[in-house]
């Protein structure tokens, strides 16, 4: 709990620091940080609990994306619910698709993902009467990040409450028996295909909702940018290097990145992503636990499942 404690305390920080009288560059870099927490805190839920490795996260970030302008720009609806509506769709459409893919292990289901996300990116290019294509939807602008700010702390605080109840239940146990062996689980009773789906499902619904809010952000939409793959491969990382399939492996993984990213864009504009790269690449290889593991050893994490 201890760890929690500290999160806890973070996002009290966050709340009470900012945005009132921070700078517009700080408030922007805190949403697009809160973004990628949530994005690697529900890729975690399915791929960090149960090792499914997901290459498609990226396509529910654009369903609740497009979603949320089509609802703003069409209907008139409030951004809020629009979001939500975003969350809700992503949920929609990945239900059946978690059913059919999660037929498949291990590189098929990754590939076959990824292959949902770009058919996504296509479908939005070609259907130019709902999405105008690669034009793209451009939103009214927005007058203050405040409420924008806020309701992305606010997933932050829902997406690592499920993480921990996920973490700290028999759900989760059963979970972390079929990453790491399913026929087993399978062997002691476990309904792998109901957890599987049930925790693909849940994965849905925090990027969908986070999409809605970036399209209502940046006031925005577009195929390229939306469905862009690179979003996916930075959650990815993120997750790995806090470390996956625990609770606050995603957060102090989207932090380190993020942080890092910042600085080295800062001092070596021209090659800041070779540099990063590498950095990457060292964590993972000297530290395959992540960020959470290496607090553990220095005793500053309590050495429980849970964290």
């Amino acid at each position: 709990m201890t760890g929690l404690r500290a999160l806890g305390l973070a996002a009290a920080l966050a709340a009470l620091l900012l945005p009132a009288g921070a700078p517009a560059y700080l408030v922007t870099f805190s949403l697009q940080l809160f973004m990628y927490v949530v994005l690697a805190g529900s890729w975690n839920i399915v791929s960090g609990f149960t090792g499914y490795t997901s290459f498609g996260h990226v396509a529910f970030f654009g369903i609740g994306a497009y979603t949320a302008a089509i609802l703003i720009t069409r209907l008139g609806m409030a951004w809020p619910l629009a979001a939500l509506a975003g969350g809700a769709m992503a949920l929609v459409l990945g239900l059946p698709v978690g059913a059919i893919c999660l037929r498949l292990k291990g590189p098929y289901f990754a590939i076959a993902m990824l292959g949902f996300a770009e058919s996504l990116r296509l479908l939005a290019t070609l259907w130019t009467s709902l999405t105008k294509g690669g034009t793209g939807i451009t939103l009214p602008p927005i007058q203050t990040l405040v409420p924008t700010y806020y309701a992305m702390l606010a997933c932050v605080a829902a997406v690592v409450g499920v993480n921990y109840r996920i973490a700290t239940s028999s759900f989760g146990l059963r979970l972390l028996s079929i990453r790491e062996d399913e026929r087993g689980a399978e062997a002691i009773g476990i309904n792998t295909t109901t957890h599987k789906i049930a925790a693909f499902a849940l994965s849905t619904i925090f990027p969908g909702i986070v999409g809605g809010l970036y399209a209502q952000y940046i006031s925005y939409v577009d195929p390229s940018s939306i469905f862009l793959t690179l979003i996916t491969v930075q959650t990815i990382i993120m997750t790995i290097l806090g470390g996956a399939g625990t609770v606050l492996g995603p957060v102090l993984g989207a932090t380190t990145i993020s942080v890092v990213q910042e600085v080295l864009w800062a001092r070596f504009p021209h090659i800041h992503q070779g540099l990063l790269g590498v950095l990457i690449i060292g964590v993972i290889l000297f530290l395959p636990g992540g960020v959470v593991e290496v607090l553990k050893e220095w005793r500053l994490l309590p050495r429980v499942r849970s964290i």
